[in-house]
């Protein structure tokens, strides 16, 4: 058994990656499903904060649209894998202090070492962030280097039929993310069988990386919409993804793509903004802190509640997200004392 899997900040799944395919047995499989569970909630609240900051609420708007679906292709990632671990008798572990995200930090489990990520609004410089956190092991575009999110999920795939006779269908949550129009591949549906996980951790893969032979998304909302590593560079480098039939070869050299007017809010930082001097929140700013981070701690709750049996309190997550938004919008309003050209944004600390 691996050791510290429930430590955001430990190296969990470099050492299920060190471990050779036919030593793992079903303890590290569901280490390792837990571990992803964590991996996917780590990549929302960055996103998300971005997201919110666009000021333009258009969400048929491309850089907004973009962000939005891929959020959306995130939480149902998440339940996905949640299905995978309750399926093979695994418990979903979100509300314990140890597993919640670290901003700002590293990924969970050693995945990407030395990429640090952060909560700040939309910037060019955040959507680099962005795909690097989604950066496949060969992207088409140009190469990459270290250990990847799409490597540990391939890992997953390798070794998850040796274990296909675990699979009851237990505690499965299911949502149709798909039918309420948001891409043919992001329905959050029961893990039953060896297909079913197989096909699951294919389009969590792809999603987010693409495959070797095209940048697109496989499972998409739209045509021609791009895999999120590809999606968040041309907003990172202002221009759009383009075959170029000489070379035979992608590059970001199309036409440009502007940047939405955001929030200008910056790196949260680490504990909150009671750590930033000269900037600590007054007491009705505290307030808005205090009620996104509550409505963030409720939704873990209400999440962890559907995964063990109670599959009623997703509807009460889906409302804690909708509140999350309401309170994150009040604080971009909210200028900086010491740093008026900036404004607050959340922070997203989990209230046990």
């Amino acid at each position: 058994m691996t050791s510290g899997i429930l430590d955001y900040e430990s190296d969990a799944i470099v050492q299920l990656m060190s471990m050779a395919e036919e030593d793992w047995t079903e303890q590290e499989l569901k280490d390792a499903l837990q571990r992803a569970i964590m991996l996917e909630l780590s990549t929302i609240p960055p996103y998300a904060t971005a997201l919110w900051s666009i000021t333009d609420p258009d969400n048929s708007k491309p850089v907004r649209h973009t962000i939005r679906e891929i959020v959306f292709d995130e939480m149902s990632h998440f339940g996905l894998v949640c299905n995978m671990l309750t399926s093979i008798g695994g418990t979903v572990v979100l509300t314990d202090p140890a597993t919640v995200p670290k901003y700002p930090g590293e990924l969970p489990g050693g995945v990407n070492p030395g990429l640090e990520v952060y909560l700040s609004g939309l910037s060019r410089e955040s959507a680099g962030l962005f795909s690097d956190i989604e950066k496949p092991e060969n992207p088409l575009a140009f190469a990459a280097d270290g250990n990847t999110i799409g490597a540990f999920y391939q890992r997953i795939a390798n070794v998850f039929p040796k274990f296909a006779h675990l699979l009851t269908g237990r505690n499965q949550v299911t949502f149709p993310l798909g039918a309420i129009g948001h891409g043919a591949g992001n329905d959050i549906v029961a893990m039953n069988t060896i297909d079913d996980v197989l096909k699951a951790l294919d389009v969590i893969r792809t999603q987010g990386e693409g495959t070797d032979a095209s940048p697109d998304n496989p499972f998409p909302g739209a045509p021609g919409e791009l895999a999120h590593y590809y999606a968040f560079k041309e907003i990172a480098v202002g221009r759009k993804l383009v075959f170029d039939e000489q070379t035979g070869t992608y590059g970001f050299a199309g036409p440009d793509l502007p940047l939405p007017d955001a929030s200008p809010v910056p790196r949260v930082p680490a504990g909150g903004w009671i750590n930033s001097p000269g900037n600590e929140p007054d007491r009705t700013t505290a307030a808005v802190l205090r009620d996104f981070n509550t409505a963030y701690s409720d939704m873990l709750r209400s999440l962890e509640a559907a995964w063990r049996g109670n599959a009623g309190s997703l509807s009460d997550a889906i409302g804690h997200m909708s509140d999350l938004g309401d309170f994150a919008r009040q604080l971009y309003a909210i200028k900086l004392p010491a740093t008026p050209r900036f404004t607050y944004g959340p922070e997203w600390l989990f209230l046990p």
